[in-house]
């Protein structure tokens, strides 16, 4: 797959409408919206196999290669709307984004479209990634450290509550 049309989790890349001689965004989400939509893709590809669309089976991501670096998030996602376009035979990611960076309060809507190998194959690799990192606190929900964590809702204790 041609680096510009590289779907990933952690650093999607996004060709503008157009097609060619498109700008390239980094689209920043959460850990949690990243298993979510993983999740949610796969459900969505999995049903429309089952109407007899053309998708190709759950597998292991084919690309998991390091990502491009310098890293620089362009667009960091608030909401994340999913939708399949039967006429483009497309599935449709639209990531919707509060600009905090001046007081215009403006908002900010990116749209994508994956055709149902590319979907899965994004799917595959960002529950890869979300299973790589670093396991939640099931007390608080905050990342636990191989060293140990301070759990808020065990009033700062470092006591081996759960491991």
């Amino acid at each position: 797959m041609h680096p510009r049309h590289r779907r990933s989790a952690g650093q999607p890349a996004v060709p503008r409408p157009g097609g060619a001689g498109g700008r390239l965004a980094s689209v920043a989400l959460e850990k949690q919206q990243a298993q979510l939509l993983a999740f949610r893709i796969g459900e969505v590809l999995d049903q429309l196999a089952e109407l007899g669309h053309d998708v190709p089976p759950v597998g292991q991501p084919a690309d998991l290669g390091p990502l491009d670096a310098p890293i620089s998030v362009e667009f960091r996602a608030a909401a994340i709307g999913l939708a399949w376009d039967h006429a483009t035979r497309r599935l449709v990611l639209e990531f919707f984004a509060i600009d905090n960076d001046d007081d215009s309060s403006e908002n900010s809507l990116l749209q994508i479209r994956l055709t149902p190998a590319m979907a899965r194959e994004f799917s595959s690799r960002a529950n890869v990634v979300v299973a790589s990192g670093r396991p939640a606190c099931p007390a608080c929900g905050q990342p636990v450290d191989p060293g140990g964590h301070i759990c808020p809702r065990a009033n700062g204790y470092r006591a081996a509550l759960f491991t």
